[in-house]
């Protein structure tokens, strides 16, 4: 038994540590996010890992969006931006040029990539060249359907990013104000990036939530599941 546990542990280092060890990077845990990658069961750790990381975030988002570091955007102790970036295209779809948070971005290029085109291909049998936003960082306080709020959005650190639409390849253009209850296949679009949206943020909000949403995705880097 201890033969066979030995055996055990030295085939898993070799496969860990090995420089040419057969575990495809995708499901090696000490290898970094790569967006294009299939997901495995250790992508979304592997996202989280980056997200927190500013270095490695950078270096990622880096191979696959448009893009360029920013200084950190300090205000107070409640607005601000760090890290910094300015994305203008995340995988094949681009958006309107935007300051944001690193770990928003990383988390829009996994939907995109994940969500977004996957979606696309399946509902409207096209490819979305460009996603439609309403900003990320707004030096503000949360909204409520009653007024306003004594607590700090997260937009007033950049850590969410509201998404308002979708232009695609073949002409189509998607609006969620227009389109969440309208054509059967725009509709079906739109609720499955939605649910994909909730894999890749820790928030996600839609028409669904409030009437407040009814003409964006609220996508957040931040919170603890929420979907809606």
């Amino acid at each position: 038994m201890l033969f066979v546990s030995t055996i055990a542990v030295f085939a898993l280092a070799v496969g860990l540590f090995h420089p040419e060890s057969p575990l495809p990077d995708e499901w090696h845990p000490l290898k970094p996010l790569h967006i294009a990658a299939p997901v495995t069961p250790l992508t979304a750790w592997k996202l989280d890992q980056a997200a927190n990381d500013p270095k490695q975030c950078r270096a990622i988002l880096a191979g696959a969006a448009q893009m360029r570091y920013l200084d950190d955007k300090r205000v107070d102790e409640n607005c601000g931006i760090a890290p910094r970036v300015e994305i203008a295209a995340v995988g094949a779809s681009t958006i309107g040029t935007i300051e944001t948070n690193c770990a928003t971005a990383l988390r829009l290029a996994m939907w995109e990539q994940h969500g977004v085109q996957p979606a696309a291909d399946h509902y409207l049998n096209t490819q979305a060249t460009r996603l439609r936003h309403a900003g990320s960082y707004s030096c503000r306080k949360i909204r409520t359907t009653s007024g306003g709020s004594t607590q700090w959005s997260s937009h007033a650190m950049a850590l969410a990013i509201d998404i308002t639409g979708f232009d695609f390849a073949d002409g189509t253009r998607i609006r969620l104000i227009d389109d969440w209850n309208g054509d059967l296949d725009k509709k079906l679009f739109l609720q499955a990036v939605r649910d994909s949206a909730c894999i890749w943020f820790r928030t996600t909000l839609s028409p669904d939530y409030n009437a407040l949403h009814a003409d964006h995705f609220h996508l957040q880097a931040t919170g603890w599941g929420t979907c809606r």
